[in-house]
């Protein structure tokens, strides 16, 4: 297919379920906040709001924000078509002057944040979303269902990267995920270091590399396993990877090497005790002459399955479950808060910041914040510094946000592969403990400072 065809055929496939509108990936209050603000006259005063999370997952070290290109998109695909407003007229959810509104909404504010692929901490400004309160209160739910699901697939991805060091690890849950959340969790796990996806709509939508050989069942259709791997080796030649755990092990590898040869790519194990058998299988292909045979290991894995299999001669990952279910942390507890907002509608009025005070740890720190990553003397971050007010001229090197919605018009869209090279630089820059699978607070602190 040539580059004119495959743009073509890119273009009559769908790239998400919401390649179309986004406007009702939202909350019934969202729609009811707005007919009553434009009721009182408030909805047209200049506000701010804030995604932040006031903890990470218990035991976590760093958070990983992922999805910030998928907000993009969904923020310029928010708009209600006549299908939406007919739909939102007859279930009543909003009177008639509320639907002219929806009608011509287009969000025209200004959007900054944190960079996709940055790692962050507890009060971490990820996001800041400024425009009138009825064009930003809109976009809460849909923002906040993108960055919880994808933050959190990239927090287990980068720990199970950071476990798997140089070895290769393959993203490969699709079946264990709702169909659409398992392309942007292949999405989110390339961004923070994995290798390559089974999720070929992944692969179609986001350029990311995918691999599959086959599974169980092609051995168990063939009379033998001998004739299984010939066929196999026949359609996909020698550099594939054969699967040899169907019966016996060491049988499966020693006919493996005989129909394929010393060259045979590589052999995947996919249940029994990994770190034994990978030395066992080991051993046999060395002295079978596979010696560049590899070893693929797969089975409900995790980061700490990974870490255990570090002295194993294992050679690459396949994870699935785990992955992309956050690893026991499917969200990130991310909010979508007003830190300020203008005391009339006036252009010029000025920002008041505001807050909720309430029990429970529910609490936040109005004002826009700026944020910046202060390093050590060795250039290793020692603290995260949130403020409000001015920053300091000697954190300006060190600052998070940047440009990502001007005016309405998005300006901070970047290739996926810009957001996976700055997470590995910005996860190095921690300090080592980091990466460390124990359970423990923050590896650097958050300094609030309020101007």
């Amino acid at each position: 297919m040539d580059a004119q065809a495959f743009v073509a055929a890119q273009s009559a496939l769908p790239t998400s379920p919401t390649a179309g509108s986004t406007a009702l990936l939202t909350d019934r209050y969202e729609l009811t906040m707005l007919q009553a603000a434009l009721r009182s006259g408030a909805a047209h005063r200049r506000s701010v709001f804030e995604v932040f999370t006031r903890r990470l997952p218990d035991g976590r070290r760093y958070g990983v924000l992922a999805g910030t290109g998928r907000v993009l998109d969904a923020v310029q695909n928010f708009r209600f078509g006549t299908a939406q407003l007919d739909w939102l007229s007859d279930q009543q959810v909003v009177d008639e002057a509320t639907l002219a509104f929806l009608a011509d909404y287009r969000f025209g504010g200004d959007i900054h944040g944190y960079p996709e692929g940055e790692v962050y901490f507890p009060g971490s400004p990820l996001l800041t979303v400024e425009g009138t309160f009825a064009e930003a209160v809109l976009l809460e739910t849909v923002i906040l269902s993108i960055l919880n699901h994808d933050s959190a697939i990239a927090a287990a991805a980068s720990r199970m990267t950071a476990a798997a060091g140089e070895r290769p690890c393959i993203e490969m849950g699709a079946r264990r995920a709702h169909e659409w959340s398992a392309v942007s969790a292949a999405r989110a796990a390339y961004i923070a270091g994995f290798a390559a996806t089974s999720d070929l709509q992944a692969g179609f939508a986001h350029g990311i590399p995918t691999t599959g050989t086959a599974a169980h069942a092609f051995t168990l259709l063939h009379d033998t396993e001998r004739d299984a791997f010939s066929a196999q080796l026949a359609s996909m030649g020698t550099g594939t990877t054969l699967l040899v755990d169907t019966y016996d092990l060491a049988e499966a590898v020693r006919t493996a090497v005989e129909v394929a040869g010393p060259g045979l790519g590589a052999v995947r194990i996919d249940s029994g005790d990994l770190t034994l058998l990978a030395h066992r299988v080991r051993r046999q292909l060395d002295e079978l002459g596979a010696r560049d045979t590899r070893i693929i290991v797969t089975s409900d894995l995790d980061e700490y399955a990974i870490a255990a299999l570090a002295a194993a001669p294992v050679d690459g990952y396949g994870v699935g479950t785990s992955l992309v279910t956050g690893s026991g942390h499917p969200t990130c507890a991310m909010v979508y808060k007003l830190v300020a907002r203008a005391g009339s509608t006036a252009a010029d009025a000025p920002l008041v910041p505001v807050a909720k005070r309430s029990a429970g740890g529910k609490t936040s720190v109005g004002g826009r914040k700026w944020a910046a990553r202060r390093p050590d003397a060795d250039g290793v971050a020692e603290a995260e510094v949130v403020g409000t007010g001015p920053r300091p001229a000697e954190l300006a090197p060190h600052a998070l946000q940047v440009p990502l919605v001007k005016g309405g018009e998005v300006v901070g869209r970047e290739p996926l592969a810009a957001a996976r090279a700055r997470h590995l630089r910005s996860r190095a820059a921690l300090p080592l403990s980091a990466t460390q699978l124990s359970k423990g607070e923050p590896v650097i602190a958050t300094e609030l400072r309020l101007g």
